[in-house]
C-alpha cells in the first residue's frame, strides 16, 4: 500500500501516540481542577503551549487550544469581524479558493451584513500582493489569506501580505492548516496577527488544534460554558491529544528541512514522470508549492474512476479537499485557477508522506499512465476529442 494523502490526513508519529497514552494513563486529571491530579494535569497543558508557541514564534498566552483547523478559522475570522463591526469596519478580503472553513464563515458573515471581497487566483494559483492592498478600503476589518493551498499546494507571500496589512493596520488571518509543520513559519517574521493550524496534518492526533491571536487582539468565544483557555474556549481540555500534538510538531520541527529535503525531489520526480502523460497539466506553480503536493488534471477521464482503480492497485490519492471529496461538483480551487468543469473533473492530488521512496514514485507514475490510458481507451469524451470533433483543451 502506497499512502498518498497526507494533505486529507497523516499518520501519528509513534512518539506522538507514546506521549498520547503516557498522558492518558499517567495524568488523567482536570487540569482545572486544584488538586495534584489536575495539577500535573495543568503542568503538562502548559507545557505543551509553550513549545508550541515558540516552534511558530508566539508568547504561550498567544496560543488557544481548539478542536481543530476549522474551528480555529471559525474563531479567528468571527473574533476579527465583532473587533471590526465595533470600530464600524465591515469589510473583509479574502480569496476564492480558500478552505471552506473560511469561505462558509464568510458567507455567514455577509449575511449578517458584512462586505466580502474574494480575490481572484490565476493560474499558477498564487495571490498577487498588489491585489491585495488595492482591495483594503478604509472600513476593511481583516484580510484572511491561507499560507499554503490545501488542494494544490501553492504557498501565497505570506509575509509581504503580512506587511501591507500592517501598514494598512488591518488584521492579518492565516489559515496555515497545510503550511505548519512542513515549512517555516513564524508569525512574528511573517507578520502574522492571527493562525490557524491542525494537529493531524503534521502527524498529530485528529481533534485537536490551536489558534494564535497576537497580544492585544481579544478572541471571541464560540463555545460557552466554562473559563478554560482563559475564557476564550470554554470545556475541558483535551491533555492527552493536546501533549501529542506539540510532540508531532516538535518532531516535525527538528525534522523539517531534512523531509522538506527529500519531498521535493520526490515531488519532482512525479511531477517530472507524471507530466509525460498527453494532455495533462499540474495544477499550480511547479515550484512555489508544499514540498509534497503533486495535483494533475488529465483531459478526457473523470477523477474518481481514476482514484477508485488507483486504489484497487494499493495507492492512496485523492481528487481534492477531503471535506468535498464526496461531491460531485468540480473542485472550487481548480476552476478558481481557470480550469473548465470538464478538465477539473478529471483531477488528481497526490500528497507525499516523509516515508515515501523512489521505487513507490515510480510504481505511482506507472500505474497513473496505465490507468489514465485505460480510461481513455472507452471515453466518449476521448473519442470525440482524437476524432477531431471535439478541440483539446489542455
Amino acid at each position: 500500500m502506497i499512502y498518498a494523502d497526507n494533505a486529507a490526513t497523516t499518520k501519528m508519529s509513534e512518539s506522538a501516540v507514546n506521549t498520547m497514552v503516557s498522558v492518558a494513563n499517567m495524568s488523567w486529571g482536570n487540569p482545572s481542577s486544584l488538586y495534584a491530579y489536575g495539577q500535573k494535569a495543568k503542568e503538562i497543558l502548559e507545557r505543551a503551549r509553550e513549545d508550541i508557541s515558540r516552534i511558530v514564534g508566539a508568547e504561550p498566552d498567544e496560543i488557544i487550544f481548539t478542536s481543530g483547523g476549522s474551528e480555529a478559522d471559525n474563531q479567528a475570522i468571527r473574533s476579527a469581524a465583532e473587533i471590526g463591526l465595533k470600530k464600524g469596519k465591515m469589510h473583509i478580503i479574502s480569496s476564492v479558493f480558500e478552505h471552506h472553513a473560511v469561505l462558509h464563515t464568510l458567507e455567514a458573515l455577509k449575511k449578517d451584513g458584512f462586505e466580502i471581497t474574494l480575490l481572484e487566483v490565476y493560474e499558477n494559483g498564487i495571490i498577487i500582493t498588489e491585489e491585495v492592498e488595492a482591495a483594503i478600503k478604509e472600513n476593511t476589518c481583516l484580510v484572511s489569506i491561507m499560507y499554503a493551498n490545501n488542494e494544490i499546494g501553492t504557498i501565497q507571500p505570506i509575509r509581504e501580505i503580512g506587511e501591507i496589512c500592517r501598514k494598512k493596520k488591518v488584521l492579518f488571518h492565516v489559515d496555515a492548516v497545510q503550511a505548519v509543520g512542513h515549512i517555516p513559519v513564524n508569525v512574528v517574521e511573517d507578520n502574522i496577527d492571527m493562525l490557524s493550524a491542525s494537529a493531524h496534518k503534521f502527524h498529530g492526533p485528529k481533534g485537536v488544534g490551536f489558534v494564535y491571536a497576537r497580544k492585544g487582539i481579544s478572541l471571541s468565544r464560540l463555545i460557552e460554558g466554562g473559563a478554560q483557555e482563559r475564557g476564550k474556549r470554554a470545556g475541558t481540555e483535551n491533555v492527552p491529544g493536546i501533549a501529542a500534538m506539540a510532540e508531532a510538531l516538535k518532531e516535525s520541527y527538528e525534522k523539517m528541512e531534512d523531509n522538506a529535503s527529500h519531498l521535493t525531489k520526490m515531488r519532482d520526480r512525479l511531477i517530472k514522470g507524471i507530466g509525460e502523460i498527453p494532455h495533462s497539466v499540474l495544477n499550480g506553480d511547479a515550484y512555489k508549492r508544499l514540498p509534497g503536493n503533486v495535483n494533475y488534471c488529465f483531459e478526457g477521464i473523470e477523477g474518481e474512476a481514476l482514484l477508485l482503480l488507483l486504489d484497487d492497485r494499493g495507492i492512496c490519492a485523492s481528487s481534492g479537499s477531503a471535506c468535498t471529496s464526496g461531491s460531485l461538483d468540480p473542485s472550487h480551487v481548480l476552476l478558481a485557477i481557470g480550469r473548465i468543469h470538464d478538465v477539473a473533473h478529471g483531477s488528481v492530488r497526490f500528497s507525499l508522506g516523509e516515508d515515501i521512496e523512489e521505487s513507490d514514485v515510480d510504481a505511482i507514475i506507472q500505474s497513473v499512465k496505465e490507468v489514465v490510458d485505460y480510461l481513455r481507451s472507452f471515453s466518449p469524451v476521448w473519442r470525440d476529442l482524437i476524432s477531431g470533433k471535439k478541440q483539446f483543451i489542455l
